[in-house]
């Protein structure tokens, strides 16, 4: 089917479907079939990665989270926190 080996009626009737549900299929096949066994058909570059960035968030939110829990035992309501 997918090289002209078959026609479309003979898998739809197999299949109980109509050609115009079988032809969509196979060329969207044809189309993705090189992304499944090579890198190549890939479309979207990955992103690329700020690490100065992610560093800074990442001081920003242990600031954070030492400030609240800092603030948290402070008014007791902490479980097990130093006072």
């Amino acid at each position: 089917m997918i090289k002209g080996e078959w026609t479309l009626t003979e898998p739809a009737q197999d299949l109980d479907l109509y050609p115009n549900q079988i032809k969509p299929w196979r060329g969207q096949l044809l189309e993705g079939a090189t992304g499944v066994f090579w890198d190549a058909a890939k479309t979207e570059p990955e992103p690329t990665i700020d690490v100065k960035t992610l560093h800074a968030k990442i001081g920003e939110l242990t600031l954070e989270n030492d400030f609240l829990s800092g603030a948290l035992g402070k008014a007791g309501l902490l479980p097990g926190a130093k006072r």
